[in-house]
């Protein structure tokens, strides 16, 4: 690898880090909106939304500039193609922050409502997968990769649940028909951002391994051995 090269990619990767930790910090923001009934703090998160975008575009031309100038091969190349896959995650990630926030802006107007679902522990189970997806890009290990990838079932199972307790919060009370559905949709976001930080930790394995697992992730996760 060139000098050249290496600085371009180091570049790239502190990058990678910066934007993770503030899309970090959104997700955080935004959970703690909800739990606390807190619209300032909603709000913080909603103009946070354009830093992380400007965030994602200079990554992407740094990426594209690399790719351009240096046409880089084998582990260099996996390296690039990753990060602008994950540079495309965390802007999504960054986005559904910006959606829980302003479900948080209409239920901290509402008098308070039971949670119908496991909220703290579906947010907590998100953020420790966001987490624990970036120490797996930046310490480059698998081993906590494919714990990101074991724990998205947790989330899921938690969304399962969530439809019929909804169900049954709107039958017991329909006068709070509106509040529940926001609830359901930030119970669907934080599933998704689970979703969106299991894609990290494969493009991570990617990045290491070489070995695409987005289709066959359960198999890798219940045969491979772990790499630090």
């Amino acid at each position: 690898m060139s000098v050249h090269l290496q600085k371009e990619i180091e570049k790239l990767k502190k990058l990678i880090i910066a934007e993770g930790t503030v899309v970090e910090e959104s997700v955080a923001m935004a959970v703690s909106a909800i739990e606390k009934r807190d619209r300032g703090l909603a709000r913080e998160v909603i103009d946070m939304d354009e830093k992380i975008d400007q965030l994602e575009v200079n990554l992407e031309e740094e990426g594209l500039k690399i790719l351009a100038l240096y046409q880089p091969v084998a582990i260099d190349l996996r390296f690039i193609v990753a990060v602008l896959k994950i540079n495309n995650d965390l802007e999504r990630i960054g986005d559904l922050s910006v959606n829980i926030a302003e479900r948080a802006l209409f239920l901290a107007s509402q008098p308070p409502i039971d949670v119908p679902f496991d909220f703290k522990t579906m947010a907590a189970k998100a953020r420790e997968m966001l987490k624990n997806s970036l120490d797996a890009l930046v310490k480059m290990d698998t081993g906590t990769a494919k714990e990101v990838c074991a724990a998205d079932d947790v989330v899921d199972e938690i969304n399962r649940q969530m439809y019929s307790q909804v169900k049954e919060g709107i039958r017991e009370q329909p006068a709070r028909l509106e509040c529940l559905i926001h609830f359901l949709l930030v119970s669907r976001h934080l599933e998704r951002i689970a979703d969106l930080t299991t894609n990290i930790a494969e493009d991570v394995i990617y990045m290491i391994d070489g070995m695409i697992v987005r289709h066959k992730v359960e198999d890798y996760v219940a045969q491979a051995p772990s790499r630090a």
